[in-house]
């Protein structure tokens, strides 16, 4: 009996190791490459200027000082981006967008990454009836457009919330990930520590302890190759009225409200828009350099 502890203690201790290993690796490669580093701190400098917003911005970012003498004024030393068709300060709405955007992009891939690996885990852990019913059902939802199904969700809300919108994205984003975890699981489950572990007397929630280094990994890259798509998806729903409604400053509602003055006040559309592409990029870059970093056939 002590003998099969000791060996499980053993078991145990070299996964871990494993695990552990693998990580480090993946943080010296991704340290390694410039375009990763450059995505990281794209994407460090936006969530720093969302979460010192109130400290960035130099006017209220819903204030109109003079609707009048300050409608889409050009670019000075008060307004340094101008000002929009209602006088509000440009930049200040543009720091406070930042912030709703990375909450909605934010919490909603982290609720789309837990639903999906929650699902992805059971599929590739349970029977061959549960792993065709879970995906065979995936398969239908993921045959959905999804974005007429924000609409048509969204269309019977009466006004949008930043927890409305959360919910509703991450119910409809996170058939990839489980895809993605399931068949993670089932390859690190033809390998031979699990049928040890199981032999050595593991349970189920043992296992599925043991897989979670494992397959985090893959759902820390899902996440984050998710927050640049949602943030562009909250912005088109923005945009066409359906997100949070004016005069909450989102980069959607900035676009949509700059529209009209493209030619003559481009400042106003032109900010937001280059704010939204550079920080879908900086995520994009971000995510790609974490998945070659991560990825278990570059190791060594």
């Amino acid at each position: 009996m002590n003998a099969v502890a000791h060996a499980r203690r053993r078991s145990i201790t070299a996964l871990r190791g494993v695990a552990w290993s693998a990580w480090g690796d993946g943080l010296k490669r991704f340290t390694a490459s410039r375009i990763a580093t450059l995505g990281a701190i794209g994407a460090l400098l936006v969530l720093l200027a969302a979460v010192l917003a109130p400290l960035i911005a130099p006017h209220d970012p819903l204030a109109m000082p003079d609707p009048i003498g300050l409608r889409a004024a050009a670019p000075s030393a008060s307004h340094w981006l101008g000002t929009d068709a209602f006088s509000r300060d440009v930049l200040s709405r543009l720091v406070w967008g930042a912030r709703v955007s990375l909450a909605v992009g934010l919490a909603s891939a982290t609720l789309a990454v837990l639903i999906g690996g929650a699902v992805g885990l059971a599929a590739g852990l349970g029977g061959p009836l549960l792993d065709t019913l879970l995906m065979r059902a995936v398969d239908v939802l993921m045959a959905l457009p999804r974005f007429f199904l924000l609409l048509a969700a969204l269309a019977l809300v009466e006004g949008a919330t930043t927890t409305v919108l959360v919910v509703l994205i991450a119910l409809t984003g996170w058939f990839q990930t489980s895809r993605l975890v399931r068949a993670h699981a089932r390859t690190l489950l033809a390998s031979d520590w699990p049928r040890a572990t199981v032999a050595l007397g593991g349970a189920t929630r043992r296992l599925v302890r043991h897989l979670l280094p494992h397959v985090s990994a893959t759902v820390i890259v899902s996440a984050t190759l998710d927050v640049g798509g949602i943030i562009l998806l909250e912005a088109g729903l923005s945009f066409l009225g359906l997100g949070l409604a004016p005069p909450t400053p989102t980069w959607g509602n900035m676009i949509y409200e700059g529209r009209s003055l493209l030619f003559t006040a481009p400042w106003i559309a032109l900010t937001p828009g280059i704010a939204l592409t550079l920080t879908v990029i900086a995520f994009n870059l971000l995510g790609d350099g974490l998945r070659d970093a991560l990825d278990p056939r570059r190791r060594g």
